[in-house]
């Protein structure tokens, strides 16, 4: 498995991300004012602080390409993860911003009537929005990226909320204008839904969390190796876009060590072959009841 390789594919998702924001945040802010769109003008907003969090996305991802070194002997892997992290903070603080002055507009009254070419211009960018996330998840599913598969959801959540701005504009434009204050609440709660998500997969993965189904599947495997006769232990986590896993195996005590060592190939190799996992560390002890 390339790791390395496979994050300079990443990164190029990343560079689109931020293409695709820095044209779509202008155009939105620059519509949302001229077309007197409150909905319009927040997701120009969420967009144009996509950027940044793109923008981490990106370094994080240049970060996690350095080779191990005398401080980090497993490499800089978790960069990745940190940079979603970032990336999740940032968007509760817009969904947080965005959310609070809909809010106040609604709570006083202050509604504007937007012209319906925003409306349209919203939908146009959620076309866009669709597309990039359609290629984003793509790539992040094929190089296991945890980085740019939030860039990924970041990007499809932009599209749920100019669709949900385009409806509120709509209504706004033909008669109920409190509407489009309304679709500006639901574009920030949506921005706070992606953000949350992103933060505890990153937390989890952070504190060495572990999807317990999938430790099973990995203790299956090992107990199915030939010269396998029990697992002690058997530890995961995630480091980056890659899994780390830590066995102690017992084996028979009359076995020779280099028939032990053959035992602990194949564990690794069966591992990696089926689960991309960049290091498995096995550990291998007689079974006691042999003795």
């Amino acid at each position: 498995m390339d790791v390395y390789g496979d994050i300079r594919k990443g990164e190029k998702g990343a560079w689109i991300s931020i293409a695709a924001y820095l044209v779509l945040s202008s155009l939105k802010l620059a519509a949302g004012w001229l077309f007197h769109s409150e909905a319009l003008t927040a997701d120009g907003f969420n967009n144009a602080t996509d950027i940044v969090a793109s923008v981490a996305v990106l370094v994080g991802l240049r970060i996690s390409r350095r080779p191990p070194d005398a401080n980090h002997p497993y490499g800089h892997l978790r960069a990745e993860t940190i940079a979603a992290l970032i990336a999740s903070f940032i968007m509760a603080t817009v969904g947080l911003q965005v959310g609070q002055a809909a809010v106040l507009k609604l709570w006083r009254g202050e509604f504007g009537v937007p012209d319906l070419n925003a409306g349209w211009i919203a939908l146009a960018a959620a076309a866009a929005m669709l597309a990039v996330y359609g290629y984003n998840a793509r790539l992040a599913k094929s190089i296991r990226s945890q980085a740019l598969m939030a860039a990924a959801k970041d990007n499809l959540s932009d599209a749920f909320v100019s669709v949900g701005a385009a409806a509120g504009i709509f209504g706004a434009a033909l008669g109920v204008a409190w509407l489009d204050a309304v679709a500006a609440i639901v574009v920030a709660l949506l921005i706070l839904k992606t953000a949350w998500e992103i933060f505890w997969s990153a937390t989890r993965d952070l504190t060495d969390g572990f999807d317990a189904k999938q430790l099973r599947t990995l203790r299956g495997i090992v107990e199915r190796t030939e010269g396998v006769r029990g697992i002690k232990d058997i530890r995961a986590r995630i480091h980056g876009s890659t899994v780390l896993v830590d066995v102690i195996v017992t084996v028979d005590p009359t076995l020779s060590v280099v028939d032990s060592h053959r035992i602990s190939d194949t564990v690794e190799q069966r591992l990696r072959r089926k689960h991309d996992i960049l290091n498995v560390h096995v550990h291998v002890e007689p079974e006691e009841s042999l003795l």
